[in-house]
């Protein structure tokens, strides 16, 4: 099988995984083990990029950035969240039968959680300080209320940039983080109707988020790579809390679609069928992050 049709597969589990609610295209990328590859890839497109571009030399800022990465990627992602809006309808499927979907990304999370564990070494005291500090974090994001916030440009512009960085993020859903700003119908309104006052200071938004947070993060990840796998592990386990597929969900209808705003977690008291499916995906979702693990093991 050929890379770029690997990182097209790639690219389409992340993609599905940004239509689930709660679950972020950062925490798939973790998964598929092209994290630090993905960050890699956004910071090419730095100042001798623009350098290339202002000067018009077009060859050099064609082949200067990871293109070859990031093509198929984006365009897997494309595909998947054409194919799980369009062909099966994923956000359907969630409310229809939510404990399988979920079930699913709560295995893969918790498989991507067990396959982490070793890359902090020995379970000390301030690795453990860190996953706590990750779970505490987590939770707290995923159990935000929506607030009340300003309609003006510029916290158009921040939220643009908060949510590119949770979506960065293994654990954290950006689009989740939009609705708790109460700006994800402001935004997607604005696309559908090309507003472009919201528009421009949202997508800046985004490209400042990009370009400051996926520096920062492989930053961390260089300069303390111990920590930070740690907090991100914290991060996970913390989202678990909204990913757990058996929950009392409540939804807000915003333009004649429902987003997940809230949710309270619950333990079934009778092994049903449902129940039994829900936890046949959750290990065939561990397995699969098992099987992924050993096979870049072998490609290393």
């Amino acid at each position: 099988m050929s890379n770029k049709l690997i990182l097209l597969l790639k690219g389409f589990c992340i993609g599905a995984a940004d239509v689930v609610p709660g679950v972020s295209g950062g925490t798939m990328a973790f998964i598929l083990g092209i994290y630090q590859q993905l960050l890699a890839a956004i910071k090419s497109f730095d100042i001798i990029w623009l350098r290339y571009i202002f000067k018009f030399e077009i060859k050099a800022a064609l082949h200067y950035p990871h293109f070859n990465f990031l093509i198929p990627l984006v365009i897997g992602i494309g595909c998947a969240l054409l194919f799980f809006t369009r062909v099966i309808p994923l956000p359907v499927l969630l409310h229809s039968d939510p404990e399988l979907i979920y079930g699913l990304f709560f295995g893969l999370i918790v498989g991507s959680i067990v396959t982490l564990l070793p890359e902090i070494g020995k379970l000390d005291l301030r690795s453990t300080s860190y996953i706590l500090f990750g779970t505490l974090l987590g939770y707290l994001t995923v159990t935000l209320v929506p607030m009340n916030t300003p309609d003006g440009a510029w916290f158009i512009f921040i939220s643009g940039a908060l949510a590119i960085s949770a979506m960065l993020l293994p654990g954290i859903s950006g689009s989740f983080i939009l609705l708790i700003l109460r700006k994800y119908d402001i935004v997607f309104n604005a696309i559908g109707h090309f507003q472009f006052a919201i528009l421009i200071p949202f997508g800046l938004g985004i490209i400042v988020g990009l370009v400051l947070f996926s520096r920062f993060l492989s930053w961390l990840l260089n300069a303390y790579h111990r920590a930070t796998i740690s907090t991100i592990i914290g991060i996970l386990i913390g989202t678990l809390w909204l990913i757990w597929p058996f929950q009392f969900r409540k939804y807000v209808l915003i333009h004649e679609k429902s987003k997940l705003i809230a949710s309270t977690p619950y333990f079934p008291d009778n092994f049903t069928l449902p129940v039994m499916y829900a936890l046949l995906m959750m290990t065939f979702g561990i397995i699969i992050v098992f099987i992924i693990n050993i096979l870049m093991k072998k490609t290393r």
